[in-house]
């Protein structure tokens, strides 16, 4: 997901200065008797990074390195950045792999045959992972690499709706109302593919006490316009597996013939190795698609995802496009075209270099730690929102308990971790359960105990502090925060005409979406 940037206009950008006024003061440039050939006695570390327009000149690569180096060097640390699903840690021999692959246009099958090859093999591995039936000819399942979930989920949606109107077509019926059932605390990318390809949301909404669908209420909502259920196993608020077989049994019981998608972006390489026993994928019978990411607990840096087919009854041949592109015969089911090999490569790798054995030690260990933390911040006196013992993904959502009488909020524990580095985020639950206030610990490969330890001590201390603090200082501080932190310190380039919106989840009910 990539947020929409506005081009700022040349009056604002000639009132570009820090300082108000100090565009129309103006200052000697250096002498060239006054400058050297290092970074920091060059003539371009007085200037302002260019910003609006491409410089007329060139610029040495070392100082262009280092200038952008140090510009970067303000973002958060990956490591400490608990927010997020993405792997921040890969191994030194796989990374030299991807660098190797950068210049590879992955769509250019015949210059790079082996590297199309390497995805073939990932989609069997993976499509075998998810249960995918093999044993028939008649009923092989299929599948490709995506730029991450979001693209797989648009791809999953775009087959249900074309099968579904290929089914009304031929029955004589009406296809212009295609709806789809799902939790409301999806991921923004369904809300995005209902919108753009014009299909209606139906939502199972949370409660204060439910957080994940409700099948029930899910099967009730389905109707003949119904292209498909949305079932997540692994929520991005609580990491929940939501109850997929229950959903598949309603539909059988019922005789009701709709499709479950599955959006496993989170859970699919964790419930395999974790709970293999767990019914989610594609052994329930109503379960034709499934994606997943791979730069998420697939282990490998962004961005890669997954999508996989039960069969070809359930990816419409009209959405394949058979052509002929640089001397080459290639089927596409896709939303791009030309993009980087190196992620595909590097899920191969972990893949066979890790094998299931791999995989399950890291899953497991996770878990572990996930279930430590836990354990800890109930001692502290929080309330666990999450599911321990591999009954969900190994992540910790948390809150304070409004019991305790405390005055201040989450938001504020979130802003303490902040100032120690830690990107611990505060969030208000899905629609229907907004005001509930939670945080998140996304337990990555890299969040050792001993990590964990020194976490849960800055949180203790952040507890003490807000303790030690009045009321008024911390909503004076809060309200500092929102106007001066790092992440306002620059106004997000959104356009006004786009602000405001009424159309979406967090627009009709004030939903925050939850990092992934």
């Amino acid at each position: 997901m990539v947020h929409l940037t506005s081009v700022t206009s040349d009056a604002a950008a000639r009132r570009g200065s820090v300082v108000e006024g100090m565009e129309n003061i103006k200052f000697d440039e250096p002498a060239d008797d006054e400058v050297s050939a290092s970074v920091y006695g060059s003539r371009f570390a007085t200037q302002e990074l260019p910003q609006h327009e491409m410089p007329e000149g060139e610029m040495p690569k070392e100082v262009a390195y280092r200038l952008i180096r140090d510009d970067l060097s303000l973002d958060g640390v990956p490591t400490l950045n608990l927010a997020s699903f993405v792997t921040t840690y890969m191994e030194e021999e796989v990374e030299k792999l991807m660098a190797e692959a950068l210049p590879k246009n992955f769509i250019d099958y015949e210059e790079y045959p082996q590297t199309a090859e390497i995805q073939n093999r990932c989609v069997s591995m993976i499509a075998r992972m998810f249960n995918a039936p093999t044993n028939t000819e008649e009923e092989n399942a299929m599948g490709t690499s995506t730029v991450g979930s979001s693209e797989a989920i648009m791809l999953g949606v775009l087959s249900m709706k074309r099968r579904w109107q290929n089914k009304r077509k031929a029955e004589g019926k009406d296809y212009s109302k295609p709806n789809m059932v799902m939790n409301s605390a999806v991921q923004v990318c369904w809300e995005k593919a209902a919108r753009y390809f014009e299909v209606e949301e139906r939502y199972s909404y949370c409660t204060k006490d439910r957080y994940v669908i409700d099948p029930e209420e899910a099967v009730n909502l389905v109707d003949d316009n119904t292209i498909g259920i949305c079932a997540i196993i692994g929520t991005t608020y609580t990491g929940e597996y939501e109850d997929v077989k229950a959903i598949n049994d309603l539909l059988i019981k019922k005789k009701i013939d709709c499709p479950i998608h599955v959006d496993a972006a989170s859970g699919g390489f964790v419930a395999p190795f974790v709970v293999p026993e767990l019914p989610w994928d594609f052994r329930l019978q109503q379960v034709v698609s499934i994606n997943a990411s791979g730069h998420k607990y697939g282990l490998v840096y962004p961005g890669v995802g997954w999508v996989v087919w039960r069969s070809p009854e359930y990816l419409p041949k009209e959405l394949v496009f058979n052509i002929n592109y640089l001397g080459a015969d290639q089927a596409s089911f896709t939303l791009n075209f030309s993009k980087g090999a190196s992620q595909v490569i590097g899920q191969y790798y972990q893949m066979i270099r890790l094998g299931k054995k791999g995989y399950r030690s890291i899953m497991m260990n996770l878990t572990r730690t996930a279930d430590y933390l836990a354990a800890n911040l109930k001692q502290l006196g929080f309330i666990i929102m999450s599911k321990g013992g591999g009954n969900g993904l190994p992540l910790v959502a948390f809150r304070l308990d409004p019991k305790s009488g405390h005055h201040y909020d989450e938001f504020a524990v979130a802003h303490h971790l902040r100032e120690r580095g830690w990107v611990v985020p505060a969030y208000t639950m899905a629609p229907h359960s907004e005001n509930l206030k939670l945080m998140r610990v996304v337990v990555r490969e890299d969040f050792t105990r001993s990590r964990c330890d020194t976490l849960v001590k800055d949180i203790k201390l952040a507890l003490q502090t807000l303790n030690d603090t009045d009321r008024e200082t911390i909503d004076n501080h809060t309200e500092h925060l929102k106007k001066n932190s790092a992440s306002h310190r620059k106004k997000h380039n959104t356009h006004p005409y786009y602000k405001g919106e009424k159309h979406s989840l967090q627009g009709k009910h004030g939903k925050t979406h939850a990092i992934c």
